[in-house]
């Protein structure tokens, strides 16, 4: 008997990594062992793997069969190696023959009964099959769906081990399974959120459309019940729709989370995550001692939303840096670095004061102290890294029960997807797309003032005390107004729009600093 070697694939992160499944089958004692840095579930796949295929209706003789899974330093985790050590030890046995599965990927866990069941991360892992030059995937059946977003590479199938075995038995290559016709263009159901539900507070509401249309960050703060929440939740509404390319790098991310619909697993949607001030930092950005992605990772190329932002603890806020800076997450293990990707829009709605209606001192309750300590939550760094903020005020009865019509979402998305399109040819020949991502090195460049703005510019430096971050932020956003405005280079009025969303930050946190 010669030794069954059957390719499959590990996932670190969203890191796909090929794993080579060898089986060797000899005289001897008969047992059945497995090696090759494998967690506690891989090594448990060895009675699942003996089991299903004396219960498909092969005969599997007594032997001393040993399973190796190189490179040896990879941890081997999941179920996903079940099939790939089943087929190993039949092409070892020689019911398969080699030249078969020379250049094929194996995933998918098997039950007792010979079934081969669903598995996470089939998207990433058929896509990285590709790219390295592999010919076709063997998989379950439900993942068929998802694995057929992607081109260039037959994927084949089954439901039972002996259906994969009688198929694969004779030596000739399967016949290609049918494909599903599944592309962006298909839509998921319209949302029943809309601006236009959304009652005056107008400012706020601009303040959005700048921050969509320029992939900002946003803090709204205002007393309860003036909306904050409400309009953060139809963020989503006014985004743009996502390219072929970001609807599939996103599809990957939520494939590995294993959070996919079997019969439309393409996500055509920009994502909108609102997370709980009781998260944890591992659960916000991603980790545990083989490191999974976090909500900021699944909320890439959407909207991470944070309410009542001062609630939460401040290091789970601090862990943010990083992430809002660079746009993504660098984790160190001892087995390697894990590299989440973070291109999220950060959306944050708050009360100015624990009773939440300072600076109204008719209503207000709080000391100075008390209102300094629960401002005191948020970090200066954190703050110089939101481009847009915000007062959101209360609504008065006249407000609530005006008949006039507000804007749709429709109609601020068309205006938004404009702005987009207007820094896509901007920036075609650089790595970013956006205006809140041009580097510090281009800001001269793209954000170039005349000597009114300049003026405008260093007076606002001096009197609100702007730092270098927000300085160029303050541009970035004026760059973004003018953009809404069809106009080309950065005037007064687009400038002094952009100051004035940093003056909440110097009238609540001026006396911190």
């Amino acid at each position: 008997m010669s030794v069954g070697t059957v390719y499959s694939a590990a996932l670190q992160g969203l890191e796909v990594k090929f794993v080579q499944v060898e089986a060797d089958l000899s005289t001897g004692l008969p047992m059945f062992h497995m090696v090759g840095y494998l967690a506690a579930e891989v090594k448990e796949a060895g009675e699942r793997v003996r089991t299903a295929i004396r219960n498909s209706g092969i005969t599997f003789p007594p032997k001393r069969t040993v399973i190796n899974l190189s490179p040896g330093n990879i941890r081997k985790r999941g179920s996903s190696f079940d099939l790939a050590i089943a087929l190993s030890i039949l092409v070892s046995l020689g019911e398969i023959p080699i030249s078969v599965l020379e250049s094929a990927v194996v995933v998918g866990e098997l039950g007792l009964d010979g079934s081969i069941r669903q598995v996470a991360g089939v998207l990433p892992i058929v896509w990285e099959a590709r790219e390295q030059g592999m010919k076709m995937c063997l998989i379950p059946v439900e993942n068929r769906e998802e694995a057929a977003l992607v081109d260039g590479i037959r994927i084949y199938a089954f439901r039972t081990l002996r259906e994969l075995w009688e198929t694969l038995s004779g030596g000739i290559v399967p016949q290609k399974s049918r494909r599903s016709k599944i592309t962006a263009e298909r839509t998921e159901k319209e949302s029943s959120l809309d601006f236009a539900d959304v009652k005056g507070q107008k400012g706020v509401k601009r303040a959005a459309e700048i921050a969509v249309s320029g992939g900002h960050n946003l803090l709204m703060i205002g007393p309860p019940g003036s909306g904050k929440s409400m309009i953060a939740s139809r963020v989503s509404t006014i985004l743009p729709p996502l390219t072929e390319k970001e609807s599939i790098e996103l599809t990957k991310i939520y494939s590995v989370q294993g959070l996919l619909q079997n019969e439309f697993p393409l996500i055509t949607k920009r994502p909108f995550r609102e997370v709980h001030h009781t998260v944890t930092k591992a659960a916000l950005i991603g980790g545990g001692q083989y490191p999974v992605p976090g909500e900021i990772t699944m909320a890439d190329k959407g909207v991470l939303f944070l309410d009542e932002l001062t609630e939460f603890a401040r290091p789970v806020l601090e862990v943010l840096r990083q992430p809002l800076e660079e746009k993504r997450i660098r984790l160190v293990r001892k087995q390697g670095v894990y590299i989440f990707p973070a291109d999220f829009m950060l959306v944050a709605a708050m009360n100015p004061c624990p009773c939440g209606y300072y600076p109204d001192l008719s209503r207000c309750s709080c000391t100075s102290g008390q209102i300094q300590q629960y401002l005191g939550k948020i970090s200066q760094p954190l703050l110089s890294r939101i481009d847009l903020c915000i007062d959101s005020p209360g609504l008065d009865y006249g407000t609530l029960k005006s008949s006039s019509k507000e804007e749709s979402s429709a109609e601020i998305r068309a205006r938004v997807c404009e702005a987009r399109e207007r820094q896509r040819r901007r920036y075609k020949e650089e790595d970013f797309l956006v205006n809140a991502l041009i580097p510090a090195s281009r800001i001269s460049l793209y954000c170039s003032l005349g000597a009114e703005e300049e003026r405008v510019i260093k007076e606002a430096f001096t009197r609100i005390g702007l730092t270098a971050r927000t300085y160029h932020k303050t541009l970035k956003v004026a760059r973004t107004i003018a953009d809404l405005a069809g106009q080309e280079k950065i005037g007064v009025r687009h400038l002094r729009e952009a100051i004035a969303y940093r003056m909440p930050d110097q009238r609540y946190w001026g006396n911190l600093k």
